[in-house]
């Protein structure tokens, strides 16, 4: 899926290939697209890298209910709305910073929610960040399993909020190593209430970092 989108003609294969960054064309289609696509992709800020396991796809203004941009643009919300390729953080539960990757031409408003994924490079840092955000150690198939986990494992909070993730920005998306469409499965998104039942949660199947499924659960007033 996407190949079309990440080397150049005559880039050579094997190490090198999985070390290239994905180019702001490779986000420039649907979240639903762009999702599964990220599977096993490599994310890299600073000196840690984390290859992707689980993603989530959301929808723009008025499309996607479970969206933050359904009602339209906040400034919140802003940086959904600009050019594909932008990394989107936002805070959660008063407790959580998570991390979205902006998909669709500027204005669109749709992005992919980073779910998971696998420590490959600054396991010491990743294992640090989270040490001191829990007060204790974390095994190592946990260090970025969950949205939440990720992003502390990568170091990412309210001042990245917008930073560029396509060439040359501080933030890269490798090729990696592409999940085999085979190994792919997709299903309804975590706690999500409306347009839960949306298939747009896409996991490789049988990965121990992917984080486990729940339900949306009305909070009691």
């Amino acid at each position: 899926m996407g190949e079309r989108h990440l080397r150049p003609a005559g880039e050579p294969g094997g190490a090198l290939a999985r070390s290239v960054p994905l180019t702001r064309d490779f986000f420039d289609r649907p979240g639903h697209e762009v999702a599964p696509d990220l599977l096993g992709r490599v994310i890299t800020h600073g000196p840690v890298s984390v290859r992707l396991t689980e993603v989530e796809a959301y929808g723009g203004p008025g499309e996607d209910p479970a969206s933050h941009t359904f009602r339209g643009r906040t400034p919140r919300n802003a940086v959904m709305f600009g050019p594909p390729g932008h990394l989107y953080v936002y805070f959660t539960y008063g407790m959580h910073f998570c991390a979205n990757l902006v998909c669709l031409p500027e204005g669109a408003g749709a992005g992919v929610l980073l779910r998971a994924g696998e420590v490959v490079a600054g396991v010491e840092t990743a294992t640090a960040r989270r040490a001191a955000g829990t007060g204790r150690a974390v095994a190592g198939r946990d260090l970025a399993r969950g949205p939440a986990r990720l992003a502390v494992a990568l170091g990412f909070a309210r001042e990245h909020n917008g930073l560029d993730a396509c060439p040359p920005g501080p933030i890269a998306v490798l090729r990696g190593d592409p999940a085999p469409p085979v190994s792919i499965r997709s299903g309804p998104r975590t706690g999500v209430a409306e347009g839960g039942r949306i298939p747009w949660r896409f996991w490789i199947d049988g990965d121990r970092t992917v984080s486990p499924y729940r339900p949306h659960v009305p909070r009691r007033r």
